[in-house]
């Protein structure tokens, strides 16, 4: 199966709890039946993400990173790749890159959806369809920063920091799942 056939399958078997993640859930299928590059960062129209919400081993901290372009601290995550068989290894493969730590587990659906636009890598505004997932680390792990984040931090997942509030319907559902 590739990609694209991955994320449809995916979406149209996730069931989420919240209707505002439903209407996001069917956007996400309308637009992936448009087009077959949807998966691509070249597709200019918009493109799907993968995104990790790095829990501990006690589900009770959140791993954020400060984006340098952003600004702004938010979950890991990043385009999907061609070598990605699938949207949860897209979320899984940004998680341990982002985050420097092995031994990383992937929740087996997604747990929330976003759009948003931005201007990407492709230098032009565009919107990435953020499909988002629990990920939790082992005991003992320690984040180690990568040249993409300007700082990673642990926080507690009831006191995201200031500008981050909005994460926090994103966190309570990766907390959730688990």
């Amino acid at each position: 199966m590739n990609l694209h056939a991955d994320a449809v399958t995916v979406l149209s078997a996730w069931a989420p709890s919240l209707g505002s993640q439903e209407s996001l859930r069917q956007a996400f299928l309308g637009f992936l039946a448009t087009r077959d590059d949807t998966v691509q960062r070249s597709c200019e129209a918009g493109h799907l993400t993968a995104s990790a919400v790095v829990l501990d081993s006690t589900g009770t901290q959140v791993l954020l990173t400060l984006h340098p372009r952003v600004g702004r601290w938010l979950q890991l995550g990043g385009h999907c790749e061609p070598s990605d068989a699938s949207v949860a290894d897209a979320a899984l493969r940004e998680a341990t890159e982002e985050s420097g730590m092995t031994g990383l587990e992937i929740g087996a659906a997604p747990v929330h959806l976003d759009v948003h636009p931005i201007t990407c890598s492709l230098g032009v505004p565009t919107r990435h369809f953020d499909v988002r997932y629990a990920v939790r680390a082992p005991a003992g792990a320690l984040p180690v920063r990568s040249d993409e984040s300007d700082d990673l931090r642990w926080f507690p997942v009831d006191a995201l920091p200031a500008g981050s509030e909005d994460l926090a319907e994103l966190v309570n559902a990766a907390v959730s799942s688990h």
